[in-house]
């Protein structure tokens, strides 16, 4: 699969955009699923002009919801915070339609380095396993309420390109479907091997606040800053 069939909602706030959020939805859900946050980033757009990219993902049966076929970025075999199986293959496939959405971007006149991968739950999981292994600096790698696949597997495979590249990362306190240790352990894999994390926690459950996206916004501003 690539990029070219993935169906995408794109809210640009400007006629000339000189960077892109490429967000990813969570499982079940679509591109429209955070389009509205768009005219929230105020303080982002009065900076600089964004073209924000949220795709579809393909449709397939997931596991972990008895088989029933929904969009998903790869099967999920389990939602428990000691996952024995993941779906490494899915995960692999999802990194090659992420990949192909970098490449539109770029054939756009926008450069990786203005480019920022976000997403939330299985979405954001998608974002930081595809831009921990990209191969060009990225401006920036966004997660909300989700947590890092194949973990393990992460510093035998990062790029050294995005080895400073800023990592926010956002989860409730009461989150019921990937509970709140699955983000800390993200956070301290990730701050373990040296990366740039930004941490907040909301006294929320699984889903996005006012709050979150005020700091959303002001992270953006300052990683798609001059």
């Amino acid at each position: 699969m690539d990029s070219q069939r993935l169906d995408r909602v794109e809210v640009p706030t400007g006629p000339e955009p000189t960077a892109s959020v490429i967000w990813l939805h969570g499982l079940g859900a679509d591109g429209h699923d955070f389009e509205p946050i768009v005219p929230e980033l105020r303080k982002t757009a009065a900076q600089r002009q964004v073209r924000y990219i949220f795709p579809h993902a393909p449709k397939r049966p997931v596991t972990v919801n008895g088989g029933a076929v929904m969009r998903a970025w790869y099967d999920l075999y389990d939602l428990g915070i000691n996952r024995a199986q993941e779906d490494e293959e899915g995960i692999r496939e999802a990194v090659g339609l992420v990949q192909g959405l970098i490449d539109e971007e770029k054939a756009r006149g926008v450069p990786a380095e203005r480019i920022v991968l976000a997403g939330f739950s299985m979405g954001g999981a998608t974002a930081l396993y595809s831009g921990l292994r990209h191969g060009e600096r990225l401006a920036g790698l966004m997660g909300l309420s989700c947590y890092l696949p194949l973990a393990d597997q992460l510093a035998d495979e990062r790029s050294p390109a995005n080895a400073d590249t800023p990592v926010l990362l956002a989860h409730g306190t009461y989150d019921p479907v990937l509970p709140l240790q699955l983000g800390s352990a993200a956070r301290d894999t990730l701050t373990g091997l040296g990366y740039r994390v930004e941490w907040q926690d909301y006294p929320m459950e699984h889903q996005v606040c006012m709050e979150e996206i005020t700091l959303v916004d002001d992270w953006l501003s300052r990683v798609l800053a001059d």
